[in-house]
């Protein structure tokens, strides 16, 4: 199968239903954001350094203490069944082969305690993507169940206090009310399980506490927001725009990760990691985002594709395709280790070649 992220979606365009792949591919609005997000690691420009051993590169890293092979991360994608039948599971199993994380989305098609079952058998490591529901018993009892199955931390999704409007599945359908309930069970009200409006840092200390483990969180892509975060107990933030998903018009992760970046590290007694998401397809991307500051980052919507063409199987090759993809880039950077990534030197380029 190709590791091609590009061919992927073709491939996956002509396997899936219309409604699905436009469920999966869409964005909100406009789908300005949607479009800027992969141009956007594209004007990302790098001075490599030379004379440097890279005889030996190795991408491994840790993340918040865990150790993993590559800084190429699995994003939280929602309904993953809709893509292949084993869904979620296929995409953990994959995940575990790749050495990569596993974020596993609170909108899942599969139980968690069976993701964190197939996590835990092929010897990889999860993080579990919490929504903070108008019934905060209901998060209460997913983060508590993801903690019990093990997962390492929990990713707050923050840039959702109303879900985006993407005109190509506005009519669809395409998610039944059976696939919001795999892990809430039967609920007398629907509405009880949509996103909370009334979101605040604060909300960030009360899942620390509920769950005994470090949040993340996702959807940050201001500076004084990020140093917020951390104040109120963040263990690290993802810079996201959500896929281009929410507001339309909101900065690609790549212009914004450098001003998080800065005020992450404004205090050397209380640095925390920034990671990235959004738009990220090939090897050259990943070390774009690891030169401007991110400890690593997630990918979407390649998985998703690569789930639909070959399973468990589509989605290891891909994640491993993307580390030998940045692997292959270090060298040519004189980078052997993702430490050595973020000392590149970033070089501006002319106006005409930063438009291309």
């Amino acid at each position: 199968m190709t590791p091609d992220a590009a061919d992927l979606q073709r491939r996956a365009r002509k396997l899936l239903p219309p409604e699905v792949y436009d469920y999966y591919a869409g964005g909100s609005g406009s789908e300005r954001t949607l479009r800027a997000n992969q141009k956007a690691w594209r004007r990302v420009w790098l001075a490599p350094r030379i004379l440097r051993d890279v005889s030996a590169v190795s991408t491994a890293t840790s993340l918040l203490g865990t150790p993993v092979a590559t800084p190429v991360g699995v994003a939280p994608t929602g309904f993953a069944r809709l893509a292949h039948p084993d869904g979620e599971l296929a995409v953990a199993a994959g995940a575990a082969r790749a050495g990569a994380l596993y974020v596993l989305s609170a909108r899942s098609t599969s139980r968690i305690e069976d993701v964190g079952q197939v996590v835990g058998d092929g010897g990889g490591s999860w993080w579990f993507q919490v929504y903070v529901l108008r019934d905060r018993d209901l998060t209460a009892s997913l983060v508590r169940r993801a903690a019990a199955a093990g997962a390492a931390a929990l990713v707050l999704t923050a840039d959702t206090p109303v879900v985006g409007r993407k005109r190509r599945d506005a009519s669809s359908g395409v998610v039944q009310a059976e696939d919001l309930l795999v892990n809430l069970g039967p609920l007398a009200d629907l509405s009880a399980a949509e996103q909370a409006s009334d979101l605040t840092f604060a909300d960030i200390g009360w899942l620390a506490e509920i769950s005994g483990l470090p949040v993340v969180v996702k959807g940050v892509l201001r500076a004084d927001d990020a140093a917020a975060c951390t104040a109120h107990g963040a263990a690290a933030v993802i810079v996201s725009n959500h896929g281009g998903r929410q507001l339309d018009g909101a900065i690609p992760a790549a212009t914004a990760l450098p001003q998080v970046v800065a005020a992450l590290s404004a205090d050397p007694a209380a640095v925390r990691p920034a990671y990235a998401d959004g738009g990220i397809c090939t090897g050259d991307d990943v070390l774009a985002a690891l030169a401007l500051g991110a400890r690593a980052v997630f990918v979407g919507r390649p998985v998703l594709w690569a789930l639909a063409c070959g399973g468990a199987d589509g989605v290891g090759e891909l994640l491993t395709a993307l580390t030998a993809g940045l692997a292959h880039s270090m060298a040519l950077a004189g980078a052997a280790s993702p430490d050595e990534i973020a000392a590149l030197e970033l070089t501006g380029a002319p106006r005409w070649l930063q438009q291309r």
